[in-house]
C-alpha cells in the first residue's frame, strides 16, 4: 500500500477518534455546568456558589494532574506545535486522556475558557499515537496529527472546512494533496460522528441572510481596527498575568490567589463564567441587555450606556478571568474566549455607533465579523476566522466584512506581536515556530545528533613535544584543550604548529602559550538556527560545542548540511 493510499485509510479511525473525543469532552463539561445550573433554580441563594464553583473545578483538576496523570498536562495546541517542531511529532500517550478530564472539570466548574483548546489537543495526540503505533515515519505523523486536530475542531463547531483551514494555517509545514485529502477526509468522519451522537446541535443560534451593505465598508474598517487592540490587549494580560504569577514559588499560593480573583470576577460577571456561549449568542441575537439579566446590574438594562459600559467591562475582565483560570491551575484553551471577546466587542461597537447617530449597523452581523476578527488577531488565523464564521451562520453572505476585518485585526496584532498565541507561548521556551522550511526543519534538528567526539584533546601543562606525539596518532586537525575536569580551555590548529612543529628545540614550549581560544563557540541549548549562523559568520568547518564551559565535541558544518538534508527528505511531501 503506498503512503497516499495508507494516509487515506488512516483518516477514518482517526477522524471518528477525534470526533468522538470532542464530543465526549463537551458531553463531561456540559453535564458538569447544566447540574449547577439546574440547582439555580430552585435556589437564588446558590448564586455564592458561583464564587467558590471555579476553584473547585481547578482544585480537583490540580488533584487529578498530581495524583492521577501524574505528568505535566499542559494547555493543549501549544504542546503539539512543540512536538511538530522539535520531537518529530511524538506525543506521550497519556494526552489522549489528560485534557478530556482536566478541561472537563476546569471548565464545567465554570473555569473561564474554552474547550477547543483540549480537544484539538486531544485530537493531534490520537494521530500521533496512531502513528507512533504503527511506525511510520515523521511526515506521517505529522499529517496525522493535523488530521486529528481538524476533526475535533470540527466536530465541536460541525464546521468541516474550518477544520481543514485550521490544521492547514496552524499545524502543517507543507500541504500537498498527500496531506489534504487525508484531512478532509478525517473531518468529514468527524462531521459524522459528531452528528451521530449530538444531532445538528449549534452553538451559535444564528443565521444571516442579508447581504453585504458596501456603504458600511468603513465602519467594518474601524471594527478591525479596534479588535486587533482588543486581541492585542488579551494577549499582554494573558502573558504578564501568567509570569507574575510564575514567579510563585509555592504553588499552592498561585492556586489561593488566582481561585480568589476569578472568583470574584465571576460572581460579578457571571457571563465570565466558562465558556460564555450563552453570552455569545445573546451578543449574536442582539440582544446585549440580556447579559445582564440575573446579575448584580440588571436593573440598569434599559440604560443603553450603562450597558455599554458594564460590557466595556466584561470585555477587560475576560482577559484577567482566562489568565487567572490557566495561573490557578486549569486547563482549557483560549479558542473560546477570542470568540466571546469579538461577539462582545462587535456589540459594543455597532451599539455605539448606533446610539450616537453616526451609524445604523446590524449588531449582530458585527458581533458575528467581530468573533471572526479576535481569531486573526489571537492565533494569526485569518482564513480559520473567516470561514468559521461563514459556516456556522449557513452562508457567505459577510464574506467581504469578514476579510476586512480579519485582514486589519492580524496587522494591528502584529504590530505588538510577532507570534501568535499559541507560537508566542513555546517561543518563550526557546522554540521558534514558523512556516519558512528552512525554519521549521532547523528547529526539528538538534545539535545532540551532530557531536563528533574523535578529536583527541591535550592538557593545558603539556608541551608541543607532547602535542607532536598527539598529531602523529590523530587523523584531525584541529586539538581541543582540556583540563582535568572537562573544561574547554581553547585549541590548537594543525595549520598553526606545521612551521615550527619539528623545531626540537621548542618541544618544552607549554601548550597554553600556542592555543588560541575560538571567536566562535556553541552552547549545548543553542538552536539550530542560531548554530547555522555562526556557520555562516565565522566561515568555519567546525566549531566547538560545550556544555556550561566543559567540552563536548565539535559540530561541523557538513554534518548540519547533511542532516539538514535529511530532515528535509523525511518531512517533505511527494
Amino acid at each position: 500500500m503506498s503512503d497516499r493510499q495508507s494516509m487515506i485509510l488512516l483518516a477514518i479511525p482517526t477522524g471518528f477518534l477525534a470526533g468522538l473525543a470532542a464530543v465526549v469532552i463537551k458531553f463531561l463539561t456540559h453535564t458538569i455546568r447544566d447540574f449547577f445550573f439546574y440547582l439555580r433554580t430552585f435556589d437564588r441563594n446558590v448564586d455564592l456558589m458561583f464564587f467558590v464553583l471555579p476553584a473547585i473545578g481547578i482544585l480537583l483538576t490540580i488533584i487529578v494532574i498530581r495524583y492521577v496523570i501524574r505528568r505535566e498536562v499542559g494547555h493543549g495546541i501549544p504542546g503539539l506545535l512543540y512536538a511538530l517542531s522539535r520531537n518529530k511529532g511524538i506525543v506521550k500517550p497519556y494526552t489522549t486522556f489528560a485534557s478530556i478530564i482536566t478541561s472537563a472539570l476546569t471548565v464545567g466548574f465554570g473555569g473561564s475558557v474554552g474547550l477547543e483548546g483540549p480537544s484539538v489537543s486531544t485530537g493531534g495526540s490520537i494521530g500521533s499515537n496512531i502513528g507512533q503505533f504503527l511506525k511510520l515515519n515523521q511526515k506521517q505523523i505529522n499529517v496525522l496529527i493535523g488530521m486529528g486536530g481538524a476533526s475535533a475542531l470540527a466536530s465541536i463547531f460541525q464546521a468541516p472546512i474550518t477544520g481543514v483551514i485550521f490544521a492547514m494555517e496552524v499545524f502543517m509545514i507543507d500541504i500537498s494533496m498527500t496531506a489534504l485529502i487525508p484531512i478532509i477526509i478525517s473531518a468529514f468522519c468527524a462531521i459524522l460522528t459528531s452528528y451521530y451522537f449530538l444531532g445538528r446541535a449549534f452553538e451559535y443560534e444564528i443565521t444571516i441572510v442579508d447581504s453585504f451593505v458596501p456603504a458600511n465598508s468603513l465602519y467594518y474598517v474601524g471594527l478591525g481596527l479596534v479588535v486587533g487592540l482588543v486581541s492585542a490587549y488579551f494577549m499582554r494580560v494573558y502573558f504578564s498575568v501568567g509570569k507574575k504569577f510564575g514567579k510563585l514559588e509555592n504553588p499552592w499560593t498561585r492556586f489561593g490567589i488566582a481561585a480568589l480573583g476569578l472568583g470574584a470576577l465571576i460572581f460579578v460577571f457571571p457571563s465570565l463564567y466558562g465558556e460564555g456561549y450563552e453570552t455569545i449568542n445573546a451578543a449574536l441575537n442582539g440582544k446585549a441587555s440580556d447579559i445582564l439579566q440575573d446579575t448584580l446590574f440588571q436593573s440598569f438594562g434599559d440604560n443603553i450606556w450603562v450597558v455599554i459600559l458594564i460590557l466595556v467591562a466584561i470585555i477587560l475582565c475576560k482577559a484577567f478571568a482566562t489568565s487567572l483560570t490557566f495561573a490557578a491551575g486549569g486547563v482549557g484553551g483560549t479558542f473560546a474566549p477570542a470568540l466571546f471577546l469579538g461577539a462582545m466587542t462587535g456589540v459594543v461597537y455597532a451599539l455605539i455607533i448606533n446610539n450616537l447617530g453616526i451609524g445604523s449597523l446590524d449588531v449582530s452581523k458585527f458581533a458575528l465579523v467581530g468573533m471572526s476578527g479576535l481569531i486573526a488577531g489571537m492565533l494569526h488565523a485569518p482564513l480559520t476566522g473567516i470561514f468559521l464564521i461563514a459556516e456556522i451562520t449557513n452562508g457567505y453572505s459577510l464574506m467581504v466584512p469578514l476579510m476586512i476585518v480579519s485582514a486589519l485585526s492580524l496587522a494591528v496584532n502584529r504590530m505588538f506581536f510577532r507570534e501568535s498565541i499559541y507560537t508566542q507561548s513555546i517561543a518563550e521556551k526557546g522554540v521558534k515556530v514558523s512556516f519558512n522550511k528552512d525554519e521549521t526543519i532547523l528547529n526539528m534538528m538538534t545539535s545532540s545528533h551532530l557531536i563528533e567526539t574523535n578529536f583527541a584533546t591535550v592538557l593545558p601543562d603539556q608541551t608541543l613535544g607532547d602535542l607532536v606525539k598527539i598529531i602523529a596518532s590523530s587523523s584531525r586537525n584541529i586539538f581541543p584543550v582540556v583540563d582535568e575536569d572537562g573544561v574547554f580551555k581553547g585549541h590548537i590548529l594543525f595549520d598553526d604548529v606545521r612551521k615550527f612543529m619539528f623545531d626540537t628545540s621548542l618541544y618544552n614550549t607549554p601548550v597554553e602559550k600556542i592555543m588560541v581560544y575560538p571567536d566562535y563557540v556553541i552552547n549545548y541549548d543553542e538552536t539550530m538556527e542560531s548554530i547555522v549562523q555562526k556557520f555562516e559568520e565565522s566561515h568555519k568547518y567546525n566549531i566547538v560545542i560545550v556544555d556550561n564551559g566543559k567540552y563536548l565535541g565539535y559540530i561541523s558544518r557538513a554534518n548540519v548540511f547533511t542532516a539538514y538534508q535529511a530532515t528535509l527528505k523525511e518531512i517533505s511531501a511527494e
